[in-house]
């Protein structure tokens, strides 16, 4: 702004900056006798680390809530956070825990025996393609720098990353590479467990001193249990009030698709899966898919069974119970009537094969035959439950354009 050259703004000038060089000795000198405290860390300057601790600051005003995960816990203090992962495989009775401790900040006694990871988290490496959208959520693709493996990947971002040669894969399992995620010197590699160390990640990397985090999502029966893992990937990052907010948007969605659907009179039959080496592996009436398929407004022919994994049943007893099903999703992995007719010509005789009314969950498989199903999906249910919703009960989304599912023709 230009000031008028006047006599009186001149005078004017000269008593502003007299008062303003005041105030900077007062406060030079009440610096010099009493330091201000720091203050907490801005939500959105999530690669901070703490300059000047202070224990009576909290450095995580936002916190993970709970609703709907069961397979891990997590609890706040001023400068550390602490993560239970209760299940971590299917019947496993033993649990990981986790400090999470704020860049600079010190580390507290008592977690001698635990795994003691900083935060927010530099860099990751991902041993599985549910954990990509998490990241992709929270805004936080730049600190991916190695994956298991890039030919199930669906996300394009991902994808690009690799192509430009900004991601390393590292290989899962037994044949992980050790040597070449020490080389990438992550501050975090997300793995899951099975219970298996003949095929668990996690026991070799933590032998040589690579911090892992056991992700452990599939173990949750319920859509929206599974979904909530966004919020653990997140507390490695300070990420947890995008993630609250992400989660939010997309459970609201959810759930008042329930709703809709909770005031339909008629539940059609539906059953799943597809004879595989003459067993028919047909997920438990607690599963992951049931409650999905319950809360499309569905009569789920195998809802009565309490099991949340699935059950080995001869293609004989599928027939008995099923075969006049009015839908039939995930029938393998075929695209054609064809297809599924050449694993079991006495397949025809279902119900929804006459009827048209085979659906399958690969529309979005990339060029190996990654289901993006299984990957964003996870994150994302809402998504999913409007595709199931869409096919049973057409008239309340009418406008509804399938994402994942396709019909089997």
């Amino acid at each position: 702004m230009k000031v008028p050259q006047s006599p009186n703004w001149t005078y004017v000038l000269k008593i502003q900056r007299y008062a303003f060089l005041t105030v900077l000795l007062l406060c030079a000198c009440s610096a010099a006798t009493e330091p201000p405290a720091p203050a907490p860390p801005n939500a959105d300057e999530t690669r901070a680390c703490v300059e000047q601790y202070d224990p009576t600051v909290d450095y995580f005003p936002d916190k993970a809530q709970l609703a709907y995960a069961e397979g891990w816990t997590i609890d706040y203090f001023n400068h550390y956070k602490v993560i239970t992962v209760l299940t971590p495989w299917q019947e496993s009775d033993q649990t990981f825990e986790y400090l999470l401790v704020q860049c600079g900040t010190p580390t507290p006694d008592g977690f001698e025996h635990v795994q003691t990871i900083e935060v927010p988290a530099e860099s990751i490496i991902t041993m599985s393609t549910t954990y990509l959208p998490h990241l992709d959520e929270l805004n936080l693709l730049d600190r991916l720098v190695g994956l298991d493996n890039i030919q199930f990947v669906n996300n394009p971002a991902v994808v690009t990353m690799h192509e430009e040669d900004a991601l390393t894969e590292v290989g899962s399992g037994a044949e992980v590479n050790v040597e070449q995620v020490l080389t990438l010197a992550p501050s975090l590699v997300m793995a899951y467990g099975s219970g298996n160390p003949q095929t668990d990640v996690h026991p070799q990397l933590l032998a040589a001193g690579v911090p892992v985090a056991i992700n452990a999502e599939y173990t949750e029966p319920t859509p929206l249990g599974r979904a909530e893992w966004l919020k653990f990937t997140a507390a490695f990052f300070n990420r947890e009030a995008l993630a609250e907010s992400a989660f939010h948007d997309m459970s609201t969605t959810y759930e008042e698709l329930v709703s809709r659907v909770s005031e339909v009179n008629e539940r059609p039959s539906v059953l799943v899966n597809a004879p595989f080496e003459g067993t028919w592996y047909m997920s438990g009436g607690q599963s992951y898919i049931a409650n999905l398929l319950k809360d499309a407004g569905t009569s789920y022919l195998w809802a009565d069974d309490t099991s949340t994994g699935s059950l080995p049943l001869s293609v004989e007893t599928v027939f008995d119970r099923g075969i006049d099903a009015e839908y039939w999703f995930h029938p393998g992995t075929v695209s054609t009537i064809d297809a599924l007719l050449a694993i079991d010509d006495r397949l025809a005789q279902f119900r929804a094969v006459d009827s048209g009314q085979v659906y399958n969950n690969n529309r979005r498989l990339n060029a190996f035959g990654g289901n993006d199903f299984w990957e964003s999906g996870v994150t994302h249910p809402d998504l999913v439950l409007a595709d199931l919703i869409a096919i049973v009960h057409p008239t309340l989304l009418p406008d509804h354009e399938l994402y994942y599912y396709q019909q089997v023709k």
